[in-house]
């Protein structure tokens, strides 16, 4: 395992680019799989989460060739995908286990998908319920992986989410491609929706009319680059520039520019909360070529120190940035007056629990932080101090930890690090570009 010694910084400038967008690398190989031809991706992130939907496509019977910029999949279309010789280990990618849940169950073989024991922690039942209305034989360990699936022919269905999950959605569209009759999930609140993105741009027909999804039966799919020759670009990682973009908000004397950011919005919600709290976060468009390509808004995000404030966090944003509570809980102990966060107890069903381990760890620091059942309060602002404190195996926890130690006393040292692989590979390298004191 690997630590990570940091202190304190001053200024952090410069212009960077984050690796490619995780859920858009996670679905451009799974849906690009489906597709009728081979399908071109440039910007794929090479994590560890998005690599274990990459090998368990392999073992469906995909090809897929990594070359130096682009990944090539050669499509097998809807009906190719291969009965496994084995179980597909989706290793600590809850997005792999889930969105696989949903596409095996409309496949006429058995397959079984098995990951970590942290990922064997997570709840499926949220996703296997639903698939089982649609006619899906599943089978689980009392709601956990490992997931027994029979493919069985399925049929659509009208649902009701009780929770919002992009997660949940992508596998009902994915199973509704298979199903009899058209299929409608209701959602109680807005979700990223790559999934029907992408699914529109090769030739599904997905209807959205507010929170509302309808997907039709489809027989076949275009390549994910439809047009001979053209490429589709990841765009960089909202999620992940959400380290760097942190930092230089609380580093005096900072000013960063992150390229080629997705600007999706059902994914911006922390930078509108951070606007909300004073932050000076400025969007430049980029040309609408690029945007048009990948069906995705993309832009340059410039960020300087800035003076927040205390504001009350719960509702549909929160759902908009759900992977950003962890550096958020770092910007609030910086900020004037009291952060209060609801709404968000989906955080404590992550690769942790994600409240209950950014309160102990930011304590630590010195932080005036508490736990809510569905959040936390901080009162700000309040010098952090050194102290040595543990990611919980957490690529977020330990990223927002890491941006924690710019602004304390003295030295801090961050235990196994090593999960930051699994979303922003070259973090480190990266931050210490910018001029982060990272060792």
């Amino acid at each position: 395992m690997i630590d990570l010694h940091i202190n304190p910084s001053f200024s952090l400038n410069g212009n960077i680019q984050v690796p490619g967008d995780k859920s858009i690398s996670h679905r451009s190989i799974l849906i690009g799989a489906l597709g009728d031809g081979i399908s071109m991706v440039a910007g794929f992130l090479p994590g560890s989460d998005c690599l274990a939907t990459l090998s368990c496509l392999r073992s469906l019977g995909v090809e897929i060739v990594e070359s130096e910029e682009n990944l090539i999949i050669r499509g097998v279309g809807m009906y190719g995908l291969k009965r496994p010789n084995s179980s597909l280990n989706c290793v600590r990618s809850g997005t792999t286990m889930r969105l696989l849940t949903g596409l095996l169950s409309a496949q006429l073989f058995e397959s079984t998908l098995e990951g970590d024991e942290q990922l064997l922690r997570r709840p499926m039942r949220r996703v296997t319920e639903p698939l089982g209305l649609m006619g899906a034989l599943i089978h689980t360990n009392d709601g956990h992986a490992p997931i027994d699936i029979i493919g069985t022919p399925l049929h659509g269905i009208e649902y009701a989410m009780p929770i919002a999950s992009a997660q949940v959605k992508s596998a009902l569209l994915l199973a509704g491609l298979y199903a009899d009759d058209s299929t409608t999930i209701h959602q109680p609140g807005p979700t990223r929706d790559h999934t029907e993105r992408m699914l529109n741009m090769m030739g599904a027909s997905v209807l959205t009319d507010g929170s509302t999804i309808q997907i039709y039966p489809c027989e076949k799919l275009s390549p994910l680059s439809s047009d001979e020759g053209s490429i589709y670009r990841v765009p960089g990682d909202i999620s992940s520039a959400a380290f760097p973009l942190v930092a230089a908000l609380l580093v005096t004397g900072s000013r960063i520019t992150i390229e080629n950011v997705g600007i999706n919005p059902t994914r911006t919600g922390l930078l509108d909360v951070l606007t909300q709290m004073g932050a000076k976060i400025s969007l430049t468009s980029l040309n609408d070529d690029i945007s048009s390509q990948i069906g995705e808004p993309v832009s340059m995000v410039t960020v300087e120190n800035s003076e927040l404030k205390g504001i009350e966090i719960k509702g549909d944003v929160v759902v908009r940035m759900i992977d950003e509570f962890p550096i958020l809980a770092v910007a609030a102990t910086q900020a004037h007056g009291t952060t209060i966060v609801h709404d968000a107890e989906e955080l404590r069903v992550k690769e942790t629990d994600r409240i209950a381990a950014i309160v102990l760890e930011l304590k630590k620091l010195g932080a005036n932080i508490e736990a809510l059942p569905d959040g936390f309060i901080v009162e700000g602002p309040t010098p952090l101090r050194s102290s040595v404190v543990d990611s919980h195996n957490d690529h977020r926890l330990a990223m927002a930890l890491s941006v924690a130690g710019l602004i304390t006393s003295g030295e801090v040292i961050v235990n196994n690090v090593d999960w930051i692989g699994d979303s922003f590979p070259g973090y480190i390298s990266l931050m210490q570009k910018l001029g982060a004191q990272y060792t």
